[in-house]
């Protein structure tokens, strides 16, 4: 039997999912519009437009697991246009040869009133970007090709750019900067290691007794954005800096007038509040752990650090 593995987008997500892939010596095929990806062996790039029915049976022949990593501009009208089209070709794909497919799923849909949430916890909202992820996880329900979705709560690490806790947190606390968090600096929040994410994606693709499932990502327990600058800064053997805090109110005010604060008032809630995933069960039906905060954090800090100076040669 083939053990070729797709990857589509080369995002954090998908770059990890496959890096991590080809280290276990399996055969990757990453699919992308524009034929990027992660070097190596065993990691073949080709440019593939998901949306593309065609292609993308061509570019699935052979294939054991999918894993479903694009990503779309951060609007829910976006996420709306894009998302469920896409979804649906590649599920149809995955089927049509008997495949899995996985994907990374957020916390969006949940009832966050209820702490902390568990695999358990109503997957309800219906409204805006949140109420597209609901719909998600229902038309993967409802696909006949098994699916496994894998939530993590915010995730950092390697190759993780846009995040609270990648380039708006890492590269300030490195430069000694005064930190400016979302909301409260001092609410418990979980955050997500991207490798153990990817683990929990590839653990679940290769047991079928895990799939038509939704898990959660083995995840630290919850710290506050002070810790996790914290975290950052012993890691990097710097001075902590100070910490002080954006505003809801400013926020939502931009949100009149500018898109990108209108989309990121909608997710305040999870900064305005404690914002805590339990992953205990999944970690146990995985056989998986996560990685200890302060392991991850010199992990990250260390490839920031090889990115600046790979910038500056």
């Amino acid at each position: 039997m083939s053990n070729l593995e797709i990857v589509t987008g080369a995002g954090p997500v998908g770059w990890t999912v496959a890096r991590q892939l080809a280290e276990q010596g399996r055969r990757v095929r990453v699919l992308t519009r524009s034929g990027s990806g992660p070097d190596h062996p065993l990691i073949e790039r080709r440019k593939v437009d998901v949306s593309d029915a065609t292609a993308l049976r061509e570019a699935f022949d052979g294939a054991t697991d999918v894993y479903h990593c694009i990503h779309a501009a951060y609007t829910a009208d976006a996420w709306e246009r894009e998302l469920p089209a896409a979804e649906q070709t590649v599920l149809e794909a995955a089927g049509h040869i008997g495949a899995v497919v996985v994907f990374p799923e957020s916390l969006y849909s949940y009832d966050a009133s209820r702490q902390p949430m568990t695999e358990h916890t109503p997957r309800s909202a219906d409204s805006g970007k949140r109420g597209v992820r609901t719909r998600l996880l229902k038309a993967r329900e409802e696909s006949p090709t098994p699916t496994v979705s894998v939530v993590a709560s915010d995730f950092f690490g390697p190759q993780v750019l846009n995040a609270h806790a990648g380039e708006r947190m890492v590269p300030v606390v490195l430069a000694g900067k005064t930190m400016r968090v979302l909301g409260s600096a001092d609410l418990p929040h979980s955050f997500t290691y991207i490798h153990d994410f990817a683990a929990a994606m590839i653990a679940a693709a290769h047991d079928p007794a895990l799939w038509n499932s939704v898990l959660h990502a083995p995840t630290a327990p919850a710290v506050t954005q002070r810790q996790m600058v914290e975290a950052y800064a012993k890691a990097a053997g710097v001075s902590v800096p100070k910490v002080g805090t954006l505003p809801g109110w400013a926020i939502r005010g931009a949100g009149f007038v500018h898109q990108g604060s209108r989309e990121l008032a909608e997710m305040l809630y999870q900064f305005e509040e404690p914002f805590v995933m339990d992953s205990s069960e999944s970690e146990a039906r995985l056989g998986l752990s996560p990685t200890p905060l302060d392991r991850a954090a010199e992990e990250t800090v260390r490839w920031w650090q090889d990115r600046s100076v790979a910038a500056a040669g």
